[in-house]
């Protein structure tokens, strides 16, 4: 039971993570219901602009890093400059490969999408190289004990992070003017542009929060993770999309619900051992993972809370 609890928390903190990246998946599609297929490669992009950060202040792997404030002051710094960086990127890839294809037929904004993520994998090859790239682990290791349940605190940093960062989209979405203008959209493109709604300005706003998003989320993950590498908008990406179909495509909770899910089933995947499966549940977590998606496609499409779609915002 102690190990299914810490499990419990490692997949909290993943599943976190999964679902700040799945936010973005589901808001651009209940805005334009396009699958902007880029997104995990802005993620990407997210962990590479907060290592050169880090390596423009002179932190790099194995050097004396920061602590108290200074620790707090850097970490808040590179969190805001990722989110920024990936934010205008979003915005600059709505413009340029999908506004133009906006009435075109469903098809040609897709294969677009599909034509920015291999653009994108490829400035992160020439970034970086193509092995793992080493970050530096500026988090102190602190261990915290709750009975005989021990974690460390990278995972509640994590957790609460981006569960901030999910308090204030629901906020935004839900209690402010851009929020209620961002639902008009999604429910009825022209009925808003009719009552004033800029239509244009708020879908590029969508892609802006989202890709902010996905660079929080870079950051945290590379922090925890220890690394990055050019393909993990790609992995990391399919998972989020399958975290936002399990919660419900375009539903901003349900994307939020599925990230956590997925990230407790793919913790608690490890308790299988190797006689029910080959090498044990580990290496089996994707497919574990992607199963799902595939039971869900056919046995619940809508998702656990239903997709959002035009007529039910």
């Amino acid at each position: 039971m102690v190990l299914v609890l810490q499990l419990l928390i490692v997949g909290l903190a993943t599943g976190a993570i999964y679902a700040l990246i799945a936010l973005g998946y589901t808001m651009v599609y209940g805005i334009i219901e396009l699958i902007n297929f880029a997104h995990g490669d802005i993620f990407m992009i997210g962990t590479f602009v907060s290592l050169t950060f880090l390596t423009l202040l002179g932190i790099v792997p194995r050097s004396v890093y920061p602590t108290g404030f200074a620790l707090v002051a850097v970490l808040v710094a590179t969190c805001i400059v990722a989110m920024l960086v990936c934010a205008v990127l979003g915005v600059v890839i709505e413009r340029i490969a999908y506004k133009p294809l906006r009435n075109a037929p469903r098809l040609a904004p897709l294969i677009s999408a599909i034509g920015v993520s291999l653009i994108l994998e490829d400035v992160g090859k020439l970034w970086k190289g193509n092995n793992n790239v080493p970050f530096p682990q500026i988090f102190p290791n602190v261990q915290y004990n709750i009975g005989p349940i021990t974690f460390s605190g990278i995972y509640v940093f994590v957790f609460v992070v981006a569960l901030l960062l999910m308090v204030a989209l629901q906020w935004l979405i839900t209690r402010t003017k851009m929020g209620r203008a961002m639902r008009a959209v999604a429910q009825d493109r022209e009925a808003a542009a009719l009552m004033g709604v800029n239509v244009d300005r708020i879908i590029s706003f969508t892609f802006f929060i989202g890709a902010a998003l996905a660079g929080a989320a870079g950051f945290i993950y590379a922090l925890d993770n220890g690394s990055t590498i050019f393909t993990i908008g790609f992995n990391l990406g399919l998972i989020a999309f399958t975290a936002a179909v399990l919660g419900g495509i375009g539903n901003i909770l349900g994307a939020m619900l599925g990230g956590l899910l997925i990230g407790v089933i793919e913790s608690l995947t490890t308790l299988i051992p190797d006689t029910i499966l080959p090498h044990g549940g580990t290496a089996w977590s994707r497919a574990i993972i992607f199963a799902i998606l595939i039971l869900i496609l056919v046995f619940r499409p809508s998702g656990l809370l239903g997709q959002q779609t035009p007529d039910k915002v």
